[in-house]
């Protein structure tokens, strides 16, 4: 009852006057209470929009324009009292709180490398003991080395001695093996060597000819056979003649003379046309691609013309033209149609050269 009465002074306090209404009930004080909480708390409303419109009201009086309303900037919001002080208070506490809070995390980062340090610096002894364990061993075994290595000195040069002496003997039978192995070489499969060193041979490919007295004459091939250390050989034509020697240029030492053996078969099969094309750089300027079977003959300084020799020419083979080119330009053969006759290269190149269309 004495606090309604506190709140009845308070707010109305000629409701206390002895000469008015008498004292009410509980109930009745209790209901009135709840009135005037609820009118002070709309009062407390109505009094921030006043104090707003007010705000408002004072602003738009000194405007000189509305333009001034628009670009003038927001009037500071007033702190100050308890409030402000609560708030830097809260604003103060909140920084303590996060410098606490890194400050933790830092410790317990730090409590953690030193942690792993320890860790890592227990491995380390540990890693220590066991090389030292190593390094004992490594002792003992090297001492056990050196005295067997003392015992197989002794063994060793007796060793040499007599190998000294084994390898005179196979040095002797070594040279007269490659003298009778060259004798037979020579005559067997048309070899002769021209030259020798400690790493390169010159052989000359003599290759049989045809008892046609027709056929064309096949000139010998000379190649350079390089000896490596690791007992390989790379084959090297040493002159102008074209042959295809690309799956038989390089080998083990020991495939040497069936590599050679190869490289003949190859040269003969091809001996026709490599004749042929000898005798015709003679008389035309030509250039045989062997890679592309590719013959290039320059008729003139501008005028450059292609043929392809099909693979088995001249038996199964032919010859075609395959463009004919001026100051690099294409010429259009429609018109160039040779005679049946013209199936060999040589007369294909004869005909090139006189025939007034090109």
């Amino acid at each position: 009852m004495a606090a309604v009465q506190a709140v009845l002074q308070r707010c109305n306090p000629s409701l206390m006057e002895p000469g008015g209404n008498p004292e009410p009930d509980g109930a009745e004080a209790a209901g009135v209470v709840v009135f005037l909480t609820d009118r002070r708390r709309i009062q407390k409303v109505l009094w921030r929009q006043l104090f707003a419109l007010d705000s408002m009201m004072s602003l738009l009086e000194g405007l000189q324009s509305a333009q001034q309303l628009l670009t003038e900037s927001c009037p500071p919001h007033p702190e100050g009292g308890a409030r402000a002080r609560w708030k830097a208070l809260k604003v103060e506490r909140m920084s303590m709180v996060e410098e606490t809070e890194t400050l933790l995390r830092s410790l317990q980062d730090k409590i953690q490398q030193i942690h792993k340090r320890r860790d890592k610096l227990t491995n380390l002894v540990q890693h220590l003991h066991s090389k030292k364990q190593h390094h004992q061993k490594l002792e003992r075994s090297l001492h056990q080395a050196q005295m067997s290595l003392r015992s197989y000195n002794g063994q060793l040069a007796q060793l040499r001695v007599e190998a000294g002496t084994v390898l005179g003997q196979l040095i002797g039978w070594e040279r007269f093996r490659n003298e009778q192995l060259l004798l037979i070489t020579e005559n067997i499969i048309h070899v002769r060597l021209l030259a020798i060193s400690q790493s390169e041979l010159i052989v000359e490919l003599r290759p049989w000819f045809s008892s046609d007295p027709t056929s064309y004459e096949l000139k010998s091939l000379k190649l350079s056979v390089n000896l490596s250390d690791d007992e390989r050989f790379t084959l090297e034509v040493k002159e102008v003649p074209a042959v295809l020697l690309e799956d038989w240029m390089k080998g083990r030492r020991v495939e040497l003379s069936c590599d050679l053996q190869e490289v003949l078969k190859c040269y003969v099969a091809q001996a026709w046309l490599l004749s042929e094309i000898q005798v015709l750089r003679s008389s035309f300027a030509i250039d045989w691609r062997s890679d592309q079977r590719l013959l290039v003959y320059l008729k003139t300084a501008s005028l450059v013309c292609h043929l392809q020799v099909e693979e088995g020419y001249p038996s199964v083979g032919r010859v075609r033209l395959l463009s004919v080119r001026r100051d690099g330009k294409h010429v259009n053969m429609s018109g160039l149609k040779p005679p049946p006759s013209v199936l060999s290269l040589t007369s294909w190149l004869v005909f090139l050269c006189s025939s007034p269309l090109i």
